[in-house]
């Protein structure tokens, strides 16, 4: 099981950070050792100062598939979600300035938040999809699926040409603007619509 990622999908988010709007998908991946365990904190590595909360949508894959035309990708996932891409940007930012892989940055322990899931069929439109991030009962990131560079369809087609994807592999489509620092004891709450998936606790 693997955690593909996408990142710089969404425009005002490329704007904050400064990046370059990419032409095609940016695409990294996350081992399963950076799941964070269900109601367990996260902890602040020591290795960072200034780690960032990333709400994104997420996809489950549900059957194995290599080369997945757009027209039929819906096939290959039932299922939505909501999590969090850690990331430690003063790394990040140290190992872009050397042209390095971002890894250490995005991919280490508990790094990844996967919340509870919701069946596809109970979502009207994959497309149009409202998620928010509440730290501290104040909302700090909210996205519209609608407003992705590359939709949820699009970047199964896309990954797909690189990677098989496989039953319970998880994608990670993008966050939008409002990144920000995480401090100790700071509460994390996240929402698709008004329902609540993920609630956590920073250590």
């Amino acid at each position: 099981m693997k955690l593909i990622c996408i990142g710089r999908n969404y425009t005002e988010h490329i704007k904050e950070l400064e990046n370059e709007r990419p032409t095609d998908p940016v695409v990294f991946l996350k081992p399963d050792t950076s799941i964070l365990l269900k109601k367990q904190p996260f902890f602040i590595p020591d290795f960072s100062e200034d780690v960032h909360h990333e709400v994104e949508i997420l996809v489950k894959i549900n059957k194995v598939g290599k080369h997945i035309a757009k027209k039929f990708a819906h096939k290959y996932y039932d299922e939505i979600g909501l999590g969090i891409d850690f990331t430690a940007r003063d790394l990040q930012s140290k190992l872009k300035a050397k042209g390095l892989p971002w890894e250490k940055a995005k991919a280490f322990d508990g790094a990844a938040v996967i919340g509870d899931w919701l069946p596809k069929s109970d979502i009207e439109d994959v497309n149009a999809i409202n998620f928010s991030l509440r730290k501290n009962d104040e909302i700090v990131q909210k996205g519209n699926t609608s407003l992705m560079l590359w939709k949820i369809d699009e970047i199964i087609e896309y990954v797909s040409k690189y990677f098989t994807l496989k039953i319970g592999d998880i994608i990670f489509t993008g966050t939008p603007s409002g990144v920000g620092k995480v401090i100790a004891n700071d509460k994390l709450k996240g929402y698709i619509e008004d329902k609540q998936l993920f609630s956590i606790t920073i250590k």
